[in-house]
């Protein structure tokens, strides 16, 4: 059974820090590019970062750079997220997203709530 479940969302205060984990479970995660999407009220879903499945390679949306770093561990099947400076527009419900590029295979988390707020 595929999973994916994130985990370390939360209530921060503008200008605070947060680290979103997603532990996978079911299928080869080292064979699988790794992104985080997120979603805020009324809006679209974002791509946030994406990271090569062995790890290289990291692309990130150009408003997060700096602020937002994307890794992963295959050894141990999670994806991480670091939030730093979190505004209070970051505020959204953050996907962990699997996807395997030779056949278009994909996987979606259920969401974790971030929240950033004073």
């Amino acid at each position: 059974q595929v999973q994916l479940v994130e985990s370390g969302g939360g209530l921060v205060q503008p200008g605070g820090s947060l680290r979103l984990s997603c532990a996978a479970s079911g299928f080869t995660f080292s064979a699988y590019r790794m992104s985080w999407y997120r979603q805020a009220p009324g809006k679209e879903r974002e791509s946030v970062a994406t990271i090569s499945p062995g790890g290289g390679v990291a692309n990130y949306a150009e408003s997060l750079k700096g602020r937002f770093t994307i890794s992963r561990d295959n050894a141990k099947n999670t994806v991480y997220l670091q939030m730093n400076s979190l505004k209070p527009e970051d505020t959204a419900v953050y996907y962990c997203y699997a996807r395997r590029l030779w056949d278009g295979t994909t996987y979606w988390g259920q969401g974790t709530q971030v929240t950033v707020s004073s």
